[in-house]
């Protein structure tokens, strides 16, 4: 009767399925982080507080505190549920979640990479890349020290055991430079130790297996090697700079338009008046906003230089002093932030 008189349809809806289980990785929020490595091979994930400070205070970007004879070669910002890809001049790669990476304060040294990550001590990371779900670039590119350039798709990262794999083979005494992604239409951009650099677009290489040993690049003569590799987005093809650091101090910005694009291969054009008082190209990078140079002698002096005070020049000029030299030193490595 109290049904007849006050039953009515059910208002939710009965579904019939098994419980989903949940895994660790559902646990851990998502939110922005930013994740700093150093030249001596420390790496560490800052607090999303840690990031937004650093964001509002514009020229403390760097929010991390590494020893005197360090600098930082890699900071980037990245969602905690992102992988990152570590590259190794020895060609083989390594991946990791975001959150995996320990959190540390700013003031900390963080976590030698070597007993983070399953490699091997005699191999030195090349390249770190951070991707998520929502990655829009479908290629990594490659390069070598010795001109070689290969292309693979993103997608051929997706499953990496801990102990690493294999992302380009070598040849005999060549060595993994650098490791960007691509979209597939971008141009690249290498230059060499001895002063030449090439420009060519990136459909001019066919994407390649993890396992295969790519094509050449740019041609060396002699004892040449690659000493930097960079993208040129499609959106900054016009307004780009190219900024060469050279190993006694000297560094020198040229506007894209003087390298004209090329066939993938050449031996390219000069980019720089390599003498004995400017020493040979260490990097080369492409500049597209008023970025700081920071730079890390062989005896471990450091500088950072905004690099509004290195003039436009032309491809063949050798050049501005932006570190000042000690008898004997060198400089060993340098980023863009």
């Amino acid at each position: 009767e109290v049904r007849d008189r006050y039953g009515d349809e059910r208002k939710t809806q009965l579904i019939k399925q098994g419980l989903t289980a949940l895994k660790d990785e559902d646990l851990i929020p998502q939110e922005e982080s930013m994740i700093t490595f150093s030249a001596g091979g420390y790496i560490k994930r800052l607090p999303p507080d840690t990031f937004k400070s650093q964001k509002r205070g514009g020229k403390g970007l760097i929010g991390s505190d590494v020893a005197d004879d360090d600098i930082l070669t890699h900071f980037f910002s990245a969602d905690t549920h992102d992988n990152l890809l570590f590259f190794t001049d020895r060609g083989r790669v390594f991946q990791t979640k975001v959150y995996e990476i320990p959190a540390a304060s700013r003031t900390s040294k963080g976590k030698a990479i070597h007993n983070f990550l399953e490699m091997p001590s005699e191999e030195k990371i090349r390249a770190i890349i951070p991707y998520g779900k929502e990655e829009k670039a479908q290629y990594l590119s490659l390069v070598t020290t010795g001109g070689t350039i290969k292309k693979t798709l993103l997608s051929d990262f997706a499953h990496i055991r801990r102990t690493g794999i294999i992302a380009i083979t070598l040849s005999s005494g060549d060595a993994l430079r650098s490791a960007k992604l691509t979209s597939g239409n971008d141009e690249i951009l290498l230059s060499t130790s001895g002063g030449q650099s090439i420009r060519f677009k990136e459909k001019d290489v066919r994407p390649m297996g993890r396992s295969a040993g790519g094509v050449r690049g740019i041609s060396l003569k002699g004892k040449d090697t690659v000493a930097g590799f960079d993208i040129i987005r499609t959106d900054s093809s016009s307004s780009a700079r190219v900024l060469v650091v050279m190993e006694n101090g000297f560094a020198k910005q040229t506007p894209i338009k003087e390298y004209k694009v090329q066939n993938r291969g050449g031996s390219g054009i000069r980019t720089a008046n390599i003498t004995p008082k400017t020493g040979p190209i260490v990097s080369t990078f492409i500049l597209t906003d008023e970025e700081e140079i920071f730079a890390l002698s062989v005896k471990g002096q450091v500088i950072r230089t905004d690099l509004s005070s290195v003039r436009s020049t032309g491809r063949s000029a050798q050049g501005v002093r932006i570190m000042n030299m000690n008898a004997g030193d060198k400089i060993a490595d340098c980023t863009i932030l």
